[in-house]
């Protein structure tokens, strides 16, 4: 809005704005004004001419305190109309009415002498400002919080091979999901130890859920995290190599036949998706909790791929990455190896190696279904043995290792169990 509409709001002033003259004009002392004029806009009320009459200039309509404003002058007798070109004479201004006492539009600052400010004055009167005291909160080592404070029950679940109604039904059990099957765990620390599809009817939706869960146990202060099973390098491999040959031990082979000879579902690539494929191409390797190394098979050959848990996932991230076919058959076929801590004199041996280079004081891994592990089964894929009796995890080579693939896909059982076991 401007200077002028915004005055006349002010003072009421319903006529045509009249010409402001520049800042600093005046009319100079002694000059004689010319005889008395009807009203026009140019910023001065008419006066009488002669010596005793100086000119009164007045801004906008205002008149000086102390003087009167000029009477407007008789207006002139009629005329016959003037041309059309001769524009019509501008009609005289109302007299204004003295603005109040206090009113200045262009009101300046007090001038003030050195060593003096204008005070500040606050926002908020002291009788509005808020009185209510801040209770500092202890440090949660020092105080009452820190007996709240710390890691959630720590869980681990064996492979679930595309299960996935099984699945909920073991994480419902221990408390961890609720009957819609979100996160109510709270901080609970829950890992998988890999191996989501193939062999199992649903191994997208399985991926699915876990993805849920990582979210959804995160924003609840705990988490859900997943390893890398050989099963995710296989189904990575066949959506990325297909038929593509390679260089196996015993002769050409590719990704897709390998897949589909190891309960590859049909099903589960038609529904595989990007977001699936980066998620299983970032797993860990391993990991290591509350003394328990973590692991998906039963093999020390993590030893070629780095002598720290960070260097074993950074290595085999970067070979997923490098996309070179052979080089992901060859990481699968070391981590499709079994039964390193079985020997009853090796084992032990094996398992303090892998200790020893990673940390930890127990192994604990899937992929070996412990049918299989204990010799009841001749294969993984054995369905002719009967069912087997799995009631839990099975620890062995002098304590030091624990099998978690509770053999799902051979009638056993998904396990899902807090560690550390009672022994």
């Amino acid at each position: 809005m401007t200077q002028g509409a915004g005055l006349e709001a002010t003072a009421g002033n319903t006529a045509a704005t009249p010409h402001v003259p520049a800042y600093g004009a005046s009319t100079p002392p002694g000059a004689v004004p010319p005889a008395p004029l009807p009203a026009v806009p140019g910023g001065h009320v008419p006066v009488p001419s002669g010596p005793s009459a100086p000119p009164v200039p007045v801004a906008h309509g205002r008149v000086p305190r102390g003087q009167s404003p000029a009477p407007a002058p008789a207006p002139a007798p009629a005329s016959p109309a003037p041309a059309p070109s001769a524009p019509e004479p501008a009609p005289a201004a109302p007299a204004q009415a003295p603005p109040p006492r206090e009113y200045t539009p262009t009101e300046r600052l007090p001038i003030m002498g050195p060593g003096h400010t204008i005070p500040d004055t606050p926002l908020v009167p002291p009788q509005d400002r808020p009185t209510v005291a801040f209770t500092p909160v202890p440090e949660p080592e020092e105080g009452p919080l820190a007996e709240d404070e710390g890691p959630g029950p720590l869980y681990v679940v064996g492979d679930v091979h595309g299960y996935y109604d099984e699945l909920r039904e073991a994480l419902a059990a221990e408390g961890l999901i609720d009957a819609k099957g979100n996160w109510s765990a709270g901080n609970t620390r829950l890992w998988f130890l890999g191996d989501f599809t193939d062999r199992g009817p649903d191994g997208i939706g399985v991926i699915d859920l876990v993805m849920q869960l990582s979210a959804e146990a995160a924003a609840a202060g705990g988490y859900c995290k997943a390893l890398m099973g050989n099963h995710e390098l296989l189904l990575l491999g066949a959506k990325r190599f297909g038929d593509t040959p390679v260089n196996s031990g015993a002769g050409t082979a590719s990704f897709q036949a390998a897949w589909l000879l190891n309960g590859g579902q049909r099903s589960d690539m038609e529904r595989l998706e990007d977001h699936h494929l980066q998620w299983m191409s970032r797993l860990d390797a391993m990991a290591e909790e509350d003394g328990h190394l973590l692991v998906h098979s039963d093999t020390t050959a993590y030893l070629e791929y780095g002598d720290s848990i960070e260097a074993v996932n950074d290595a085999v991230t970067e070979a997923l990455q490098r996309g070179d076919a052979d080089e992901c058959w060859d990481m699968f076929r070391k981590f499709t190896k079994r039964f390193a801590f079985r020997d009853e004199d090796s084992g032990p041996l094996a398992a303090r190696e892998l200790l020893d280079a990673y940390g930890g004081q127990r192994i604990v891994h899937g992929h070996s279904p412990i049918p299989y592990l204990l010799g009841e089964v001749g294969s993984e894929d054995d369905e002719d043995g009967g069912t087997p009796v799995v009631e839990g995890p099975h620890v062995y080579a002098d304590q030091l290792a624990v099998a978690m693939d509770g053999g799902v896909t051979m009638a056993g059982k998904l396990l899902v169990v807090q560690l550390p076991l009672d022994d």
